[in-house]
């Protein structure tokens, strides 16, 4: 009955102990939180004061550190200021020994100045002493002399002034008349003498100097190795020829005569161009007109070398060193140059030897007559390019190039355009007369030759955008390179006209006169 209206007992307790399970379990996990919270924060808080501890030794460790680098630093600082003060108190003891001793030596100087300035004294007052003594000789004997004066006035009854005069008159006419006698007499021995001696030096000069001589022609002959070179020099339609001619201004002549072409011109120095260029192309067998520009160059190298050569010979073949090398090389240019036939180049070594020759005869300046004899027609090789007289063009270079005042004027009074003033200038004249007039030296229908193509080329040059001229064939003909810029096609016809003209005004020559003027315009640019 109290089972069915009520609970069981049974299931009260077993829920009673269910709840005080859950309580207690529940009281007990509280307990675990609070012991590990408790836990966890003594474990921290070890590990912090861990940590403070490190930290705080690692402080202290960095400090006994820096504290013991900041020592170390200071001790080798103030051994570094302890050796610089060492170093400092060295340099000054130094010092203060080298000031002493030129202390030492500037009072030691100071006497000895002291010494010598007393000595100066002590000569001064001795040489005062002298010059009182002798202005009061000198007095002394001023009126002894007038004394004597008067009374030599007293006893002849003349004053000095008419006494003086009478015996000078006297001593004068007597003097005249001796010295006129000795003059004459001196003069006719002189006379005589000088020129027995003139003959006996000059003859003697000659014949220790006797030097070959040549004739210079106007043409030279290239030999080929058959005539059909002839045509490949030639080229098509005459390219070949026309630009060797108009690369070295000389003509060549291609006629019948076998195996073998002629160049003409009055220029020797562009003929040996010619020369050399045409054997060194017809040596190599390939003929255009850049080749031969090509060989044009190389022959002009070799001409200049054979110039500086030719030069630096004949200043060795007659002694005299210490020239300059540009006088030197116009000396060379020489080589190629002729006057009236005669070769300059040796025509003025011979002059250098007879004038040395003569100059040791009579003993004067051998050096200078040899240098001056040398050099007096050096001018012959720049005369086309400045105007004057070649002895005054050659005195110009001599002086421009630092030769000596004796050497310029030998050589400015070679011709007598001026006089000359030492005998060494009157010896080189005098040789230059020996070795012209010689026989055989010269041939004067070749220089008037020249002087006329050189008049024609003058006279294109003078035209104003002239580049370059060059008279060919044998003076028949004269071809003018003209600046492009500077000179149109129309001007070219203009300016051919007026030289033509000029010419006709101012030269005489048989025939006729071409007269081509030629313009060109290049444009050259390289492939790299």
């Amino acid at each position: 009955m109290s089972r069915r209206n009520g609970k069981d007992p049974g299931e009260g307790v077993k829920t009673e102990y269910m709840l005080w399970i859950i309580i207690a379990s529940i009281i007990s996990l509280l307990i675990g939180v609070t012991i590990g919270y408790f836990v966890r924060k003594a474990i921290a808080e070890a590990a912090i004061r861990s940590a403070e501890i490190e930290a705080k030794r690692i402080i202290d460790d960095g400090a006994k550190t820096a504290e013991n680098k900041k020592r170390e630093a200071i001790v080798e600082a103030r051994e570094e200021v302890q050796k610089m003060k060492f170093e400092l108190d060295q340099e000054i003891k130094e010092r203060r020994f080298e000031i002493q001793q030129v202390e030492r030596r500037l009072i030691q100087r100071e006497e000895a100045l002291d010494r010598r300035n007393d000595n100066f004294e002590r000569k001064e007052e001795a040489v005062n002493r002298k010059e009182m003594e002798l202005k009061k000789q000198k007095t002394e004997l001023q009126e002894l002399y007038d004394k004597e004066v008067i009374e030599l006035e007293r006893l002849a009854n003349l004053t000095s002034d008419e006494a003086r005069e009478l015996l000078l008159s006297q001593v004068r006419v007597e003097v005249e008349t001796e010295m006129a006698h000795v003059i004459k007499e001196n003069e006719e021995r002189a006379k005589d003498e000088g020129e027995k001696k003139a003959r006996e030096i000059i003859s003697r000069a000659i014949q220790r100097c006797a030097a070959d001589h040549v004739a210079e022609t106007t043409v030279s002959v290239v030999n080929l190795p058959n005539d059909e070179m002839k045509g490949r020099i030639i080229g098509r339609e005459g390219r070949n020829i026309r630009a060797l001619e108009a690369l070295t201004g000389i003509n060549l002549i291609i006629d019948d005569t076998p195996e073998a072409v002629i160049l003409s011109g009055f220029e020797p120095v562009r003929r040996e161009i010619a020369r050399l260029a045409l054997e060194k192309l017809v040596a190599d067998g390939r003929i255009h007109p850049a080749r031969i520009e090509e060989m044009v160059e190389k022959s002009k190298k070799e001409v200049e070398t054979i110039i500086r050569e030719q030069g630096e010979q004949a200043t060795f073949e007659v002694g005299v060193h210490g020239i300059h090398p540009e006088l030197i090389r116009y000396l060379g240019r020489l080589h190629y140059r002729t006057s009236y036939g005669q070769n300059v180049l040796k025509h003025s070594i011979e002059v250098s030897h007879l004038a040395g020759l003569m100059a040791a005869e009579l003993g004067v300046d051998v050096n200078v007559a040899k240098r001056a004899g040398l050099l007096h027609d050096i001018g012959k090789a720049a005369d086309q390019e400045v105007e004057g007289t070649h002895h005054q063009i050659s005195a110009d270079l001599a002086k421009r190039y630092k030769e000596s005042p004796a050497v310029i004027h030998a050589i400015a009074a070679h011709h007598g355009d001026i006089e000359a003033k030492t005998v060494e200038a009157v010896l080189v004249a005098a040789a230059d007369a020996i070795s012209a007039a010689r026989p055989g030296a010269r041939r004067e229908t070749l220089e008037s030759y020249i002087k006329r193509l050189e008049k024609l080329e003058a006279i294109a040059d003078s035209f104003e955008g002239v580049d370059k001229s060059y008279a060919i064939q044998a003076g028949r003909e004269i071809r003018i390179m003209v600046k492009p810029d500077r000179i149109d096609d129309v001007h070219s016809t203009l300016l051919a006209r007026d030289i033509s003209k000029r010419i006709e005004e101012e030269l005489e020559y048989p025939g006729q006169i071409k007269v081509t003027v030629i313009r060109e315009t290049r444009a050259v640019e390289y492939a790299k």
